[in-house]
């Protein structure tokens, strides 16, 4: 009984409700300067914030009748997967203030920190633009006590006292860098200098770019920090020594520090107008993470180290020494609170590069499912000469559905998409996943992977994308629904009735269940 329950209950976890999620809407900023790349702030004042709570379950108690409601003879318009639960609803505000104990003194006396994410700069007319992107927050003082309870919250069948001690002090670490106080209204300062460094590709320098020129400076935002202590900005810096955009294919990195902050460290990139970028998400792609077994998406994400997916680094290594100029771009749904670990892993373990991930205004299901196509349009309307490689896997809807979206929405511009099938390699992973919208691209544009050795002797620089010696056997539809059902046929015959009742007999069961736990 209970491996049946388990083996449902896993089923059931993507599923959210299936209504249309907007897209995020730049607010009236009024006028921006004629020097400044104009950047879209996300809408809302406001953040609508999940309450901070394990959820797992009560989340999908939660949307039973939302999913029934939109079952009607087939399955639900939206299957969330690659949207762990305990990725969402982390406390901002006033609840850390509840969940801690500080009073107001006590907060004013702790020194200001900034998480200051590696960036991209491009070339305009006026000289080179860069982005400034990143968190202004206080860390509280938290005893290990303290901060073993609050750890305890994201894990499952464990707990931080049962963990070797390796583990459990990356589990307070991590805990500790989401009980945050974000500042709002803050001005905040950069420091600009050319980089040696960065990243880990075996190549001087890391990889992905050569040392700035010149270009040391100080500079400052425009705009204070939002009310959740956020900045995003382009903003235009002085040439100072910069290699001109027009006038170089070689990326430049520029260390950025924030003042007045001792960890506010990054470094960005300047990347010409042309060449090619790739865009690689990093969970079950770079590293192995899981985010489809709940327990060892935690685990893997809060208490053990960061571990490499397979040969992975050494594809990235090779791209980076033999494709010229080749800019790697990082970008993750995971929210921004717990994103140092995964940077330090990337410039540990692959070419350096610059990075996105989830603002604090992204904060729940709905939201995260939207979040990767405002910053996949962001970094393609801003290099629209440039074309580009994207990465991932299948157990991401939004990646499912956003990838093949790229290429109708840019045309030209995405040159190959690469995607490890993690149900054919992960017998753990029960997602489902719709690849309805590959249908109408070249299959000549795309390839599903199971191994990083698939993407060998591939000219991806040219446009070769498909490997011959990789069997595809794509159906257009949902795969990896239970009892082996793919909802789809590429030669036109669809599944029978008797097979989608028996996948909708599974998920009100497993349903009925849920409501009753």
């Amino acid at each position: 009984m209970a491996p049946t329950l388990s083996f449902m209950l896993l089923t059931l976890i993507p599923i959210v409700a299936g209504f249309a999620v907007p897209e995020p809407q730049p607010d009236a900023a009024g006028p921006v300067h004629p020097l400044i790349t104009p950047s879209p702030t996300l809408h809302g004042g406001v953040t609508r914030t999940v309450k901070f709570r394990r959820g797992i379950l009560d989340d999908l108690k939660g949307n039973v009748n939302s999913v029934l409601s939109e079952l009607g003879s087939n399955i639900p318009s939206y299957v969330a997967s690659g949207v762990p639960n305990f990725f969402q609803g982390f406390p901002v505000g006033d609840d850390v203030r509840k969940s801690l104990g500080v009073d107001d003194s006590q907060v004013s006396a702790l020194p200001t920190s900034v998480l200051n994410i590696p960036s991209y700069g491009n070339w305009t007319d006026q000289g080179w633009n860069l982005r400034f992107r990143g968190n202004v927050y206080k860390q509280p003082n938290t005893t290990e006590e303290k901060l073993n309870d609050l750890a305890n919250v994201f894990l499952i069948d464990t707990s931080v006292e049962e963990l070797p001690p390796d583990q459990a002090a990356q589990a307070r670490n991590l805990t500790a860098s989401i009980f945050v106080l974000q500042q709002s209204n803050e001005n905040v300062t950069f420091s600009l200098k050319p980089a040696p460094t960065a990243g880990a590709s075996g190549e001087q320098g890391g990889g992905g770019a050569v040392t700035a020129s010149g270009g040391s400076q100080e500079i400052a935002l425009t705009y204070p920090t939002t009310s959740q202590g956020d900045f995003d900005e382009f903003l235009h810096i002085e040439s100072n020594g910069l290699t001109a955009g027009n006038a170089t294919s070689d990326l430049q990195r520029l260390n950025v520090y924030a003042q007045g902050s001792q960890i506010g460290n990054a470094t960005s990139y300047l990347v010409p107008p042309t060449g090619l970028t790739i865009i690689s998400d990093i969970d079950d792609i770079l590293r192995i993470t899981k985010i489809y077994q709940p327990k060892e998406g935690l685990l893997n994400s809060f208490a053990r180290p960061f571990v490499q997916w397979k040969n992975m680094p050494a594809i990235y290594a090779n791209w980076s020494r033999s494709i010229p100029d080749f800019h790697f771009h990082y970008l993750t749904t995971t929210p921004e609170q717990i994103t140092r670990n995964y940077m330090d892993f990337i410039y540990k373990t692959y070419p350096g590069g610059s990075f996105d991930t989830r603002p604090l205004n992204f904060s729940d299901v709905e939201a995260t499912l939207s979040i990767r196509k405002y910053l996949l349009d962001r970094i393609f309307q801003t290099f629209p000469e440039r074309k580009f490689i994207l990465v991932a896997d299948t157990s991401n809807s939004d990646v499912m559905k956003d990838y093949p979206q790229m290429v109708t929405d840019f045309p030209g511009q995405v040159q190959c998409i690469f995607l490890r099938n993690t149900s054919a390699t992960d017998d753990g992973d029960k997602f489902p996943y719709d690849t309805s919208g590959f249908e109408k691209l070249d299959k000549n544009t795309y390839m599903f992977f199971t191994v990083p050795d698939d993407l060998t002797n591939l000219d991806i620089q040219n446009g070769q994308c498909l490997n011959a010696s990789v069997q595809q056997n794509l159906t257009f539809g949902y795969q990896g629904l239970p009892f082996g059902v793919n909802l789809g046929d590429s030669a036109g015959t669809r599944v029978s009735s008797s097979y989608t009742s028996a996948w909708l007999s599974v998920l009100a069961v497993g349903l009925g269940v849920a409501m009753m736990l």
